[in-house]
């Protein structure tokens, strides 16, 4: 029987008034314990995770210690730990969201042993607090109470160790309860754990950077900046507009000046203003930190400054402005912190002539992170020489207004500097990627496939589902070397002469169940990372590569939708829904299809499932694969036309995708090959897209999963118009009809790259697409602007992104909905699903970025033992794409690489080009117009640098021990590149390509026979944490599949 309770709660109104609310509070006999020794488990109703059964003890944690050393709780080691409702409300009031989550992912997470007792809802455990108590006591009193009844509830079987830093609990309560201890967190790790060295570490840093902070409290320093507003008044200005809420974005070339505010919320449909806000130098930023979410005040108009036009370093492709240099934008300066999204971040740490420098305080070091855009970070510790060569994790504690630099703490070593391993941990971290193996519970959870218990089609599912494995001609089409096939495609003409047009699509969510481990994990990693060295996997390769994966002359279940067109116009005339079982007949790669498209039958040879059939089987069987593929093509054809009415985009990427061999060296580069039927495979995807989008939001108007593009900026196209314009091209930008018209005519007959350019620089001024929840915006801006479409989402990749899961669930609710069914699937609420899409939006977002930074990471290590001097393969072709004052953007075609080329150096030195690939810095100036910039020396010579122009680079690597190397582009001649070696001009961009990879295989292995012991230690690590070896399979499905479907790539994301 429940009991009644009033919880009284005193809340501060905008105004800044003190608002007494009463809410009613119920108390339960039982709530879920989660232990193996609960004597009445069916009352408790232990349905979740329970607790292991072997440990000696269970922790309790008090909620200071929750709060301070959640880092160290996070150890999988530690094992039995209850964490209480009161601790984990604590951590949500106290330390804000960021926090907070990541506690609720622990608890969740079923490698770490450890649950949440809900001990304010239990009648024995609740204690109300008593007036003039303090929170803090209150909170440590309700703890030790429910510890007890904990103990007795377990039958005073399991001894308990509550851990708190409160010393007068430990005195009060030390010895209060037999078999409930209560010690210091630092005493528990020295009793129970000993010998986990990296805990004790941590827990050291944790408190010598909460010991500084209290020392630096009472010092009397002077203010370094003003103190942030209270929340109330922030509330309350920003409501009146008085204040703007927005995301702090630093520009990480110019980190030290310039950061800019993206209006967010009420602010950005509120406010007048067009642009963001600029936020000039760090004081005006007032210790906010990239990604923090911040209230700003405008400055008065005549202290507005402009953005810089000039290059500096590490300048690559800034995004397009719309501002001109000189012109003054809305400025301001942050009056306080609604959010900080503080993470871990990678460090390193000064070298020993740097520390001597730092001063006589050698503990306190300032160490630099990885990321431009995150300021020095000072911490405390006696191992900075020992560490001075390696990569290290540290975390940000606070940030007082008398001190200069943030406070923070050491966390973990990563790996040297320099080393492979160590790098690519560093580009994880950065992007908080998690990279742990699949739990044996989550394993637990998945079906067996093992030549001894070979899995079947079941007879339930076999009578419940469509089945299409003798109806139909089911065959896949990918890239070589697939393993994981979640599409496959039918086509086939009906008995009333209509034709059935079938994109079938792997079934994963028949074997991840709704909130089971596997389904919590994959919703958390909500995609798979590709690297260009490797990938991690959002589900268990079981799944992925085997019962998941549409292979060929194996059953497997899929999800259908099949249209019925008209035989000559190719209109949709119905379509449906559904489960089904298939067995694809032909696995084929794309060149194969695409020579049978063209008529080219030899390649027979290679398609495995031909080989052994007769010629006269094989003969009438070919036949009906190359009608169907036509047909296929035909009808793609057609969709796309229909598209292209509508105003869709055929915007160009230039990434470079690195392809590894089954030893994880890099086997290749694999450029771009555009292909008919890549285009027929990605019109078929969208079509089934679009009409799996229509359906869920029909059935589901408030809470489906959809996909949004919206129309850019006008602003943001400046600079493609200004580019075209000088090339004597319009671009009218108006809607995505008159842009795609605009960008097809912008052909240029003599360089054909011109036009790619063009094309890059459109992605460039876009958006990225994002999913969204369709209960919390207007149907007006349900739009795709690339793909033309009204409505769209993703669906046909449940294997590796967990947003066409979530809209698998809605498709099936949908048709037990249409069938008047019960519906089984657990959907999401709108409020849910919206957080659901922000989290997918922001993993979407890391996986671009890591696998962008991979990439570089591969280039760097390609170029960086080369004498650029002397080396042919350091010079090359570049075309000029936008010009600066102080020098110009280039991009590299044959390596697909784009940076800065300098034509005034630091010293105010100007380029001057001489005959024979020679150039030389000398006193003069640059002049720089819209389209051309002018080289001038003070004897009189000048160079010109247009848009457009072809001119001769060399390529060599700036190596720097805080951060990533990068490329460096320096012009040599203001002429196109003549490569001394015929032969090589002709080569394809595959094998020159191939050449840098295999350079960099043995770079790499050189480096591991010189440190054969580090590397037996890295290549354990990788074993254990790579969950997929070998080739990057998706390296070239991204750029087939998702390039064309123009949705996913890193280049347009749309």
């Amino acid at each position: 029987m429940l009991q009644k309770r009033e919880k009284v709660l005193l809340l501060r109104t905008f105004q800044g008034r003190t608002l007494r609310i009463v809410r009613e509070h119920y108390l339960r006999p039982s709530v879920p314990c989660n232990s193996p020794l609960c004597p009445q488990p069916a009352a408790c109703r232990n349905d979740g995770k329970l607790l292991s059964a072997e440990v000696t003890h269970y922790v309790i944690p008090d909620w200071k210690v929750v709060q301070d050393y959640l880092e160290v709780l996070e150890f999988p080691e530690l094992k039995g730990i209850i964490f209480m409702q009161t601790a984990c409300q604590a951590v949500q009031h106290q330390r804000g969201r960021r926090q907070y989550n990541k506690l609720r992912n622990l608890l969740k997470d079923a490698r770490h042993d450890c649950v949440l007792f809900a001990n304010e809802f239990q009648q024995h455990c609740y204690l109300p607090r008593e007036k003039g108590e303090a929170m803090e006591k209150w909170q440590t009193r309700s703890i030790y109470n429910s510890a007890v009844w904990y103990y007795h509830h377990c039958g005073d079987m399991m001894p308990i160790v509550m851990v708190t830093e409160d010393e007068e609990a430990i005195q009060q309560y030390g010895s209060e309860t037999e078999g409930v201890f209560v010690i210091s967190f630092k005493n528990y790790l020295d009793n129970f754990w000993p010998d986990l060295k990296a805990a004790h570490e941590l827990c050291d840093s944790i408190l010598q950077s909460r010991r500084e902070r209290e020392s630096e409290s009472q010092e009397t320093h002077g203010k370094e900046y003003p103190e942030h507003l209270p929340l109330e008044v922030l509330e309350a200005g920003i409501k009146s507009g008085r204040y703007i809420q927005g995301i702090l974005n630093v520009n990480k070339h110019r980190a030290q000046i310039e950061a800019f505010v993206r209006l967010q919320g009420a602010s950005s449909k509120d406010s007048d203003l067009l642009s963001d806000i600029l936020i000039h130098g760090t004081k005006a930023r007032n210790r906010s930190i990239h990604g923090d979410v911040v209230v700003v005040e405008l400055l008065p108009k005549n202290e507005w400054k402009g953005r810089t036009a000039a290059l500096s370093e590490n300048d690559s492709e800034d995004k397009a402005s719309g501002e001109s240099p000189s012109e003054p934008m809305p400025t301001g300066r942050v009056v306080g912190i609604l959010q900080k999204n503080w993470r871990n971040y990678v460090v390193t740490f000064p070298s020993k002539e740097e520390v001597q420098s730092q001063g006589k305080n050698a503990q306190k070091i300032l160490v630099t992170p990885w990321d431009y855009r995150i300021p020095k970070i000072r911490i405390s510790t006696q191992q900075a020489e020992a560490l001075q060569d390696f990569r290290v994790v540290v975390r940000i504690d606070s940030w007082e207004t008398t001190s200069v630099y943030p406070n923070g703490h050491f966390v973990r070593v990563l790996g040297r500097i320099g080393d492979l391993e160590g790098e690519i941990a560093t580009i994880l971290v950065e992007n908080s990627i998690s990279v742990v193996p699949f739990s044996e519970a989550q394993m637990c959870e998945m079906p067996v496939n093992t030549p001894e218990n070979p899995w079947k089609v079941s007879p339930k599912e076999e009578r419940e589902r469509k089945d299409l494995r003798n109806t139909h001609l089911v065959f896949s089409i990918d890239p070589k070397g697939c393993e994981d096939v979640d599409d496959t495609l039918s086509v086939r003409t009906l008995a009333n002469g209509n034709l059935e047009l079938g994109v079938h699509i792997a079934d994963v969510t028949h074997f991840v169940t709704p909130n089971s481990y596997i389904d919590i994990e994959a919703r958390m990693r909500a995609t798979t990372y590709y690297l260009a060295d490797r990938r991690y996997d959002m589900l268990p390769s079981i799944l992925s590569a085997d019962l998941c994966s549409l292979l060929g002359g194996v059953d497997r279940y899929a999800v259908s939708v099949m249209w019925e067109l008209d035989k000559t116009s190719y209109e949709i005339k119905k379509v449906w829904y559904g489960r089904t079982i298939i067995r694809s007949a032909y696995k084929l790669f794309y060149e194969a299809a695409q020579e049978l498209l063209d008529g080219n039958f030899s390649i027979v040879d290679d398609i495995p499932e031909f080989k052994a059939l007769e010629e006269q089987s094989r003969q009438a069987k070919l036949e009906e694969l190359v009608w169907a593929i036509g047909k296929l093509t035909d009808i793609a054809r057609h969709i796309r036309a229909k598209r292209d009415r509508c105003g869709a985009l055929e915007l160009e990427g230039v990434e470079v995708r690195v392809q590894l061999d089954d030893k994880k060296n890099i086997h290749d580069l694999i450029p771009k090959q555009p292909l008919e039927v890549h285009e027929t495979v990605a019109e078929c995807m969208i079509l089934a897209n679009h009409w799996v989008a229509k359906k869920i939001w029909e059935s589901f108007p408030h809470q489906a999963l959809l996909r949004q593009h919206p129309p850019p900026h006008q602003e943001f196209f400046s600079e493609l118009r200004e580019c075209a314009k000088a090339k004597g091209f319009f671009i009218d930008t108006r809607s995505n009809k008159t842009l795609a018209d605009s960008l097809d005519r912008a052909n240029d007959p003599s360089d054909p790259l011109v036009n790619q350019l063009l094309r890059s620089m459109a992605t460039q001024a876009m958006s990225n697409a994002l999913y969204f929840s369709t209960g919390s915006c207007a149907e007006e801006e349900f739009q795709h602007y690339g793909l033309a479409l009204d409505k769209y989402t993703h669906f046909t990749s449940p294997i590796r992104r967990y947003s066409d899961i979530v809209v698998h669930r809605l498709l099936m609710a949908a048709i037990s909905k249409d069938k008047k069914m019960e519906i089984k699937e657990n959907l999401f609420s709108n409020k849910d699903l919206e957080e659901l899409c922000r989290h997918i939006n922001n993993r979407n977002r890391a996986a671009q970025h890591s696998q962008k930074q991979s990439t570089e990471l591969f280039q760097c290590m390609y170029f960086k033992d080369k004498d650029s001097e002397t080396e042919e393969r350091c010079m090359a072709d570049g075309i000029i794409y936008s010009i600066r004052t102080n020098g110009v953007l280039v991009f590299i075609p044959r390596f697909g690489i784009k940076g800065a080329a300098y034509l005034r150096n630091k010293d105010g030195l100007v380029i001057s080009c001489g005959p024979e690939n020679s150039s030389e810095w000398m006193p003069g100036s640059l002049q720089r117009s819209q389209n051309k910039i002018t080289s001038t020396t003070a004897g009189g010579q000048s160079v010109t640098f247009h848009l457009f122009d072809h001119v001769t680079v060399r390529i060599s690597v700036q190596a720097l021990r805080c951060h990533s190397d990068t490329i460096r582009l320096e012009i040599i001649s203001n002429k196109p590149y003549m490569t001394p070696n015929p032969k090589l001009c002709h080569q394809s961009s595959l094998l020159l390509k191939s050449e840098l990879v295999k350079e960099v295989t043995r770079s790499v292995e050189e480096a591991q026979l010189a440190q054969e012991v580090k590397g037996k230690v890295l290549q354990e690590e990788c074993q254990e944490y790579c969950q997929t070896k070998g080739r990057s399979l998706y390296s070239l499905l991204e750029e087939i599949r998702d390039l064309a479907l123009l949705d996913v790539s890193d280049s347009h994301a749309m």
